[in-house]
C-alpha cells in the first residue's frame, strides 16, 4: 500500500470538503460540479481509510485488555483476522483509476457495411443503450442524428448523463467506455427474401463529455459552415440553413449537427461533441507520449475489426477482447448489459492488479 498516495488523497479529500462548505464557491455551478463528483469519487476511499484506521485501534485496545485480562485474547484474534481485508479494499482503491470514471459520455454510433440492415442494426444498438441507461437511472439527450429509410440509424449522437453527482464517482464513463468498437450483427433481415444470414456491422464511439474548462478551442481554429438541413432519402426538411458544420483546422476534427432548428442551437451542439472528441485525441496523445501501448477505440466500421458479436440464430453474445460469451442476447439487447459490462471491468480490474494498461484504452 502506497502511503504516499493514500496521505495525497486523503489530504486532497480535506480540501474538497472545505472547499465545498465554502458558500463564494457556489456562484459558479460548473466548479461546484467538478469539486462535487472529484469529492464523491474519493468518498469512499476515505470512508475505507477510516474503517481501517478504527480496526487498528480495536485492536490496540483489545490487546491492552489481553495484557490485563487473558481472557481478551480471543477478542485480539477477532479483531486482527478483519484487518487483512480491510487493507486489501484500500489498497485496491489505492490503484489508479480512469481519471474520466466521473465524467458523462457522448455516444456516436454510425451505420457501417450492410446497407440498410446496418442502419437497422444501429437502430438496435442506439436502443439497447437507451434502456441500459434507463435501468441506471441516467438520461438520455439526443445530440444529432441521420434517420435511415427503413427506421433505423445512419448517424446518431446521444448524450448519456447521470442525475447529479454520481456515487463514488463511478459515472457513465465508468460502464460505457468499454462499448467503443465495431459492432457486427449475424442475422436474416427484414428484406431479405431467401431467409439467409447476413453479416453486417454499426460503429460505435464513447467519448467522455468535455467540458469547456477541460479543452481550450481557439475561435481562430475553427471554420463553421451552414448549409440545409436533410432527411432521410436526402429530402429537405428545413428552408433555412440552419445545420452547422464546423472544421478545428489543427486537427482536421469536422462535427456537423443539423437536428435543432436554429444555428445557434445546433452549433452548440456541434461543439459539445468536438470538444469531446479533442479530448479524446489528447488523451491518446498523452497516453503515447507516456509510452503506453494503448490503442484508441475502433474508428472505423470493418467487420474485420470488431469487438462483439450478435448471433440471432443462436441467441448470442461474444465479446471478443475477453473471451465473453453468453446466450442472452435478447436480453442483453434489453437493455440487461450488466453481465458483459461486469466481466470487462474485472479484466480491467486485473489488468490494473497487474500494472499492465487499461483495457478501456486497449480496444
Amino acid at each position: 500500500m502506497s502511503n504516499d498516495r493514500l496521505s495525497t488523497l486523503l489530504a486532497e479529500y480535506a480540501d474538497l470538503e472545505r472547499r465545498m462548505e465554502d458558500p463564494s464557491i457556489h456562484t459558479d455551478q460548473a466548479l461546484v460540479r467538478r469539486i462535487g463528483r472529484r469529492f464523491a469519487e474519493l468518498a469512499p476511499l476515505n470512508a475505507a481509510h477510516q474503517e481501517l484506521e478504527a480496526a487498528r485501534a480495536d485492536l490496540v485496545a483489545a490487546k491492552e485488555l489481553a495484557a490485563e485480562d487473558p481472557g481478551f485474547a480471543s477478542e485480539v484474534e477477532a479483531v486482527a483476522a478483519t484487518l487483512p481485508a480491510l487493507e486489501e479494499k484500500l489498497g485496491e482503491m489505492l490503484i489508479p483509476r480512469d481519471p474520466s470514471d466521473a465524467k458523462d459520455v457522448i455516444v456516436e454510433i454510425k451505420a457501417g457495411e450492410g446497407g440498410q440492415e446496418s442502419a437497422l442494426f444501429a437502430g438496435d444498438l442506439l436502443r439497447m443503450y437507451t434502456r441500459y441507461a434507463e435501468r441506471r437511472g441516467w438520461v438520455v439527450e439526443v445530440i444529432d442524428s441521420q434517420e435511415s429509410d427503413l427506421g433505423g440509424v445512419k448517424d446518431i449522437s446521444v448524450a448519456v448523463k447521470t442525475r447529479g453527482v454520481p456515487e463514488g464517482g463511478h459515472g457513465v464513463w465508468s460502464r460505457m467506455k468499454w462499448e467503443g468498437g465495431v459492432h457486427r450483427v449475424q442475422r436474416v433481415p427484414v428484406t431479405e427474401s431467401q431467409g439467409r444470414i447476413h453479416t453486417s456491422a454499426a460503429g460505435v464511439l464513447v467519448l467522455p463529455e468535455a467540458e469547456e474548462v477541460d479543452i481550450d478551442i481557439q475561435a481562430g481554429d475553427l471554420r463553421i459552415d451552414v448549409y440545409r438541413s436533410s432527411g432521410p432519402g436526402g429530402q429537405s426538411v428545413n428552408t433555412t440553413d440552419s445545420a452547422v458544420r464546423i472544421t478545428h483546422l489543427p486537427t482536421g476534427t469536422v462535427v456537423s449537427c443539423q437536428n435543432e432548428k436554429s444555428q445557434l442551437q445546433n452549433k452548440e451542439s456541434a461543439m459539445r461533441i468536438l470538444r469531446s472528441r479533442l479530448l479524446a485525441q489528447a488523451q491518446e496523445a498523452a497516453d503515447a507520449a507516456a509510452g503506453d501501448a494503448r490503442k484508441a477505440q475502433v474508428r472505423t466500421v470493418d467487420r474485420s475489426e470488431r469487438v462483439r458479436t450478435y448471433n440471432f440464430p443462436q441467441n448470442r453474445i461474444t465479446d471478443h477482447r475477453i473471451g465473453y460469451t453468453a446466450y442472452n442476447l435478447d436480453l442483453v439487447l434489453g437493455g440487461e448489459l450488466d453481465g458483459v459490462l461486469d466481466a470487462l471491468a474485472a479484466s480491467d480490474r486485473a489488468a490494473r492488479l497487474a500494472g499492465d494498461p487499461d483495457l478501456s484504452r486497449r480496444q
